[in-house]
């Protein structure tokens, strides 16, 4: 059976995480090279990937429905198909109406229609959702540190990377830190990890098209976040976690461009390789050249966004 591993995101909390999950359980197959036939214990599965043994079930049976394990009465469920036959196999999240005023939120925030403070009556009145659901999102954005509750009453957006200034300190901060990163006496190419990323990549990257925009932000996250995680040193990772924060709102957006999405998830494969083959140096300059073209796409989409306010205006 899978061995536990500490620190171990949890899905995102909603409908969709029997989905997020049922992906996860995916890449641990690969990652691990399961053979057919395997027991797969709901709950050692669930103490490792830190859930609740319900969810776990749920994404099991979500499993089960695609032929990938199968179910047995009174003994659990046990591995249909190897890992080498599931290249390519992903679970599609399908989207809520919470993704949607999620990325309503976050484009008229970035257009400059909604103020830095806000009440949830005039949100409300504005997208037309209920209070159930509106507070589902804010909660999830103040998770993601894009709002906070305010002490008295509403809501406020925290500060993000929002002018040609902050977006090119940014980029300047990264293109230092991240390779740099790597290049440390403490950095360690956990094989297993590395895998684990590639197998997540080369799913997604099959499944592009119908692949939604969080799940695209959140491997992109993964990836910047996993090579903090191994250089084994916590500032690193507070540094790049507060900047994955800060870039969170303003890139969320920018995986409608799928041939630039095409373009990252092919340049993260050639990291990984690099990494995994022991050429860190290599995939140090690889990481360079991939924020620098990321910083040159991110002023492209500012301009245009800057064009479309004036013409609006």
């Amino acid at each position: 059976m899978l061995a536990p591993r500490k620190n171990r995101p949890s899905p995102r909390p909603g409908r969709q995480s029997r989905y997020v999950l049922a992906n996860q359980i995916l890449d641990e197959i690969r990652a691990t090279r399961l053979e057919a036939g395997r027991h797969l214990v709901e709950s050692a599965l669930a103490e490792r990937l830190g859930v609740s043994r319900t969810l776990a079930r749920a994404a099991m049976k979500l499993l089960a429905g695609r032929g990938v394990v199968t179910a047995r009465r009174n003994q659990g469920f046990f591995l249909a198909r190897g890992w080498d036959q599931l290249d390519g196999e992903a679970v599609e999240v399908p989207q809520t109406l919470d993704d949607a005023l999620y990325r309503r939120l976050v484009r008229e925030r970035l257009q400059g229609r909604l103020p830095e403070r806000l009440t949830q009556i005039a949100l409300m009145e504005r997208f037309q959702v209920d209070r159930s659901v509106l507070l589902r999102v804010l909660s999830r954005m103040a998770d993601e540190g894009i709002v906070a509750r305010n002490r008295g009453h509403g809501w406020s957006f925290l500060p993000t990377i929002d002018s040609d200034l902050a977006l090119s300190a940014s980029y300047d901060f990264r293109r230092a830190l991240e390779p740099a990163g790597l290049r440390l006496a403490s950095f360690h190419a956990d094989p297993t990890v590395l895998e684990r990323s590639r197998q997540s990549h080369l799913a997604l990257s099959r499944r592009l098209e119908a692949a939604g925009d969080a799940e695209l932000y959140e491997l992109d996250e993964r990836f910047h976040a996993m090579l903090a995680m191994l250089t084994g040193n916590s500032f690193w990772q507070q540094a790049i976690q507060q900047q994955n924060r800060l870039r969170r709102m303003l890139e969320y957006r920018s995986y409608g461009d799928r041939s630039r999405v095409r373009d990252w998830l092919r340049e993260h494969l050639a990291i990984i390789r690099a990494l995994a083959a022991g050429r860190r140096e290599h995939a140090a300059e690889l990481l360079g050249a991939h924020l620098d073209r990321a910083f040159r796409a991110a002023q492209r989409r500012a301009a245009a966004r800057k064009e479309a306010r004036l013409r609006a205006a």
